[in-house]
């Protein structure tokens, strides 16, 4: 299990990257998973899902992604390509691409994600947690504490936000995936309760204690399992959210976040000697 103390490294603003991102018109907000990588358009909804078609992107050598990480760099390219293409088409030039990851993502995936993108040819890229996406979602937009659970197929993450900031983050390589056809969820919902207890324990400031009180967000696709978001919600002894479909809880935040790039990039004053 991986966990993460230190709030500032997560802490900087995709609102602050706003200046960078005059000119551009049109975006693509992606979700990169270890079983299923969804793309989103403002307006159209989700565009892209590798995981529907087992003889697409995903199929015939292998997925270029497990438990959170890139593993073939030249594979994901070629899916993301693909995914571009169809979406923003060749000419890239007034697009921004939006991405999210695992929170606890190494450096190694975050510089491969980042150098895969920018060779699509965007105009800009950004490159933001998953939890912050799912919060953009649906999280309380009052700054208070939020847990958010992403139980996906190889990874379950648990991370506190205060005021949109990554206060804690837990990471265990366990998911749905694992799990043998008709085996309880035992060691998923364990995996939860050990890291939230772990950030409980470790609170100075009674932030977890208030995000369990407004109940958790659960997202990912393990959050469409009744048994285990009621296991869940037994074990901490709090109702738990969930948003209207909480395998795309992400890929719509960070849908959100494009828009609202896109809204202030289309509002902002031109450079001198440009027009419009």
């Amino acid at each position: 299990m991986r966990s993460l103390r230190d709030g500032q490294r997560e802490a900087r603003s995709v609102h602050r990257q706003h200046r960078q991102h005059r000119g551009i018109t049109r975006g693509l907000a992606i979700d990169l998973g270890s079983s299923r990588t969804r793309a989103w358009i403002p307006g159209q909804g989700v565009v892209a899902d590798t995981g529907s078609d087992p003889a697409g992107e995903y199929g015939h050598g292998g997925r270029p992604v497990r438990r959170g990480r890139i593993v073939d760099t030249e594979s994901c390219g070629r899916m993301l390509a693909r995914i571009a293409d169809t979406a923003l088409g060749a000419d890239r030039s007034d697009t921004v691409i939006v991405l999210s990851r695992p929170v606890l993502a190494g450096s190694g995936h975050r510089t491969a994600a980042r150098d895969i993108l920018t060779a699509l040819g965007p105009s800009s890229v950004i490159v933001l947690d998953s939890a912050r996406a799912a919060a953009a979602c649906a999280g309380p937009h009052d700054g208070g504490p939020l847990l958010v659970v992403d139980i996906g197929a190889e990874l379950t993450e648990a991370t506190l936000l205060v005021d949109g900031r990554v206060r804690d983050a837990r990471l265990a390589e366990t998911g749905t995936s694992d799990m043998e056809p008709g085996e309880a969820p035992t060691a998923v919902v364990r995996a939860v309760l050990d890291m939230v207890m772990g950030m409980w324990h470790q609170d100075r400031h009674g932030a977890v204690l208030g995000a369990l009180r407004r109940g958790p967000l659960l997202a990912g696709g393990g959050a469409l399992r009744p048994d285990i978001t009621h296991r869940i919600a037994v074990r901490l002894g709090t109702p738990v959210r969930l948003t209207e479909d909480p395998a795309t809880t992400v890929v719509r935040g960070a849908g959100l976040i494009l828009s609202s790039v896109l809204r202030h990039a289309s509002a902002a004053p031109a450079l001198p000697g440009r027009s419009g």
